[in-house]
């Protein structure tokens, strides 16, 4: 059976996508049905693969933004200038178009709901995706007998023009029962914001996030850089390296 199961996972299926929405300037989210889709974990990822009229192949991984939903899978794209896939599901992606993936993909970036401790989210960028799952997940799962544990996400992000899935990050599912939402803004701020742009610190980390002797799992994502720098201020600030999670991406 597990054999079964990693075959399954290796298959290239045909999705159909069924709608698309605008996140920013350069990024679009795609929903995509993908008829035997096995169902996928908050923080996974799929491959999907391009073919050119002359049989050239492209294949990129990109993480799911969506919770388990039958065979309904929603990605979130930024285009690269330089990409050969992401310009395409960016900017020539229709509703009726087929897309071929392969997945779900990964085991050890992923939450799931019966995890009982808190969680500390830290994303740079694009990198929200993944723990946009994990958000939604949360969201979206039975009531517990109990008050869940807090998740709180620090977002890294240029300017306001780019952020992600706005709207619904100024009102997280949840927000009240432990999930909170807090901004870092690299280049520009809204008007009106109370800080100057600056990159994450450990000020900030330590002041808006998980404390450490409340033992999170922290998950942290985006450009090599950014995680590295991110890890290593959970670190310093007294957070077990053992309980910090990363996944990270950059040119190919």
């Amino acid at each position: 059976m597990a054999g079964a199961a990693v075959l399954g996972r290796l298959t290239w299926r045909v999705g159909q996508v069924v709608e698309v929405r605008t996140e920013s300037a350069t990024a679009r989210t795609l929903v995509l049905d993908v008829p035997g889709w096995p169902g996928h974990l908050a923080g996974q990822h799929l491959d999907v693969r391009l073919t050119a009229p002359d049989g050239y192949q492209a294949v990129r991984s990109y993480s799911m933004a969506s919770r388990a939903d039958g065979e309904r899978v929603e990605i979130t794209v930024e285009e690269l200038p330089d990409g050969e896939v992401s310009p395409y599901l960016v900017e020539v992606a229709r509703s009726g178009d087929p897309i071929e993936v392969r997945g779900p993909i990964g085991g050890w970036f992923v939450w799931r709901p019966e995890q009982a401790e808190p969680v500390q989210l830290v994303a740079g960028g694009s990198g929200l995706v993944p723990l946009m799952a994990m958000l939604r997940t949360r969201a979206a799962a039975p009531a517990p007998d109990r008050p869940r544990p807090p998740m709180r996400l620090v977002y890294s992000v240029r300017e306001p023009s780019v952020v992600l899935y706005g709207t619904e990050l100024d009102r997280p599912a949840g927000e009240g029962d432990g999930v909170s939402v807090d901004f870092v803004y690299t280049r520009r701020t809204p008007d009106g914001w109370p800080t100057p742009p600056g990159r994450l610190d450990l000020v900030t980390l330590t002041r808006v996030g998980v404390l450490p002797d409340e033992q999170p799992t922290c998950y942290v994502c985006g450009p090599t850089g950014f995680v590295e720098a991110a890890a290593d201020l959970l670190a310093k600030s007294g957070h077990d390296p053992a309980r910090i999670r990363t996944e990270r991406f950059g040119g190919t």
